[in-house]
């Protein structure tokens, strides 16, 4: 794959981050419930499918193109993320441990550690691991054995999420999934949700999977209505066990991503690394601003009011995003003046 500019691949990436710390806090509930099941559990969900697509554009495509020889890529991105992964299972430790949320055997760690997340938020780490592994396998033996197994893999995701209200009156299938659920408690995860929007990602990474700029500009606001409606439906019907995986996720994503990638220029270098960043700090910057607001006695205004509560941890976990990044341009500034010309 050519070096390109993407930059509205990139600056998406900052929408999504506040998408996924919305579904954290549920800013619309103090004031309708609609809003939060339609703008937050709908809409929002387009988050993570979006960073796992970007995983299979930018990771998993230039290792196919390659024939599946040159692994590099991958191996950075699985060594990277592992990394991270662990960093902030450390990082996150002293919270699980004062909330009482360690697990409490050899099996609920595992479980913990290679699907559910070592703390709520951090199930994507494992989940773009193992689908990145899953996805790499297949596809080096068969492109089409891959995408059917992520198809069925997905629409048994679907049944055990938005769907499991259809399931779990027929007994042999809801044993099945109590089985699944015994192994891990979601069924989005690195088995049946990440495979799919992986190998979407490398699909459209080939100008010949994508479509013409009309349909795209038609096939996004109807994809998206469908998304809504499919949301506000299985939740009207209580049909939702849980409600990261929809169907019209499908096409709204392919539509999606393909409007970025129309986007011409070149994104910030901080983006990148300040969305991780946002992403993996803003749970603790949830607990930091819920324990501030009972010190001052202001729990009223700043947390039982759904949206500012979520507005002020957007603003303190971007405040902090933003320290970092200065003092790390800092670092290098004076790093790069250690190592200038005239330097011993």
């Amino acid at each position: 794959m050519k070096t390109k500019n993407y930059a509205g691949v990139d600056l998406f990436r900052i929408p999504a981050a506040l998408m996924v710390a919305a579904i954290h806090i549920a800013p619309f509930s103090t004031w309708n419930r609609v809003g939060d099941v339609l703008f937050t559990y709908c809409l929002g969900r387009i988050a993570v499918p979006f960073f796992l697509m970007t995983t299979g554009f930018f990771v998993l495509a230039p290792y196919a193109k390659s024939g599946f020889r040159d692994k590099r890529r991958l191996v950075r991105f699985l060594r990277q993320n592992t990394l991270l992964y662990l960093a902030a299972t450390l990082f996150y430790f002293p919270i699980n441990w004062y909330a009482g949320n360690l697990p409490k055997n050899v099996l609920e760690f595992f479980k913990a550690l290679l699907f559910d997340g070592t703390f709520y938020h951090l199930w994507y780490f494992p989940a773009a691991i193992l689908g990145c592994l899953l996805v790499a396998i297949l596809a080096k033996r068969s492109m089409r054995a891959a995408w059917i197994y992520a198809g069925i893999a997905y629409l048994i995701g679907l049944a055990g999420d938005s769907y499991y209200g259809l399931i779990q009156q027929i007994p042999a299938l809801k044993a099945c999934y109590d089985g699944i659920f015994s192994i891990s408690n979601y069924t989005r995860n690195g088995i049946f949700f990440a495979p799919i929007y992986l190998l979407l990602g490398m699909a459209i990474a080939n100008p010949r999977n994508r479509c013409s700029k009309t349909a795209c500009r038609w096939g996004l606001p109807i994809s998206v209505v469908f998304l809504l409606i499919e949301g506000y439906l299985t939740d009207l019907l209580h049909l939702q066990r849980h409600n990261s995986m929809y169907l019209f996720l499908l096409p709204v994503l392919y539509f999606l991503f393909q409007m970025l990638l129309r986007i011409p220029g070149q994104a910030p270098r901080w983006v990148h690394g300040g969305c991780t960043l946002f992403y993996l700090i803003h749970p603790a910057v949830i607990v930091l601003v819920r324990g501030a607001a009972k010190i001052t006695g202001t729990t009223k205004l700043f947390v039982e009011n759904s949206m500012i509560h979520y507005s002020a941890v957007c603003v303190v976990s971007l405040g902090l995003v933003a320290a970092v990044l200065f003092l790390k341009e800092r670092r290098n500034a004076v790093c790069a003046k250690k190592v200038g010309p005239g330097s011993s």
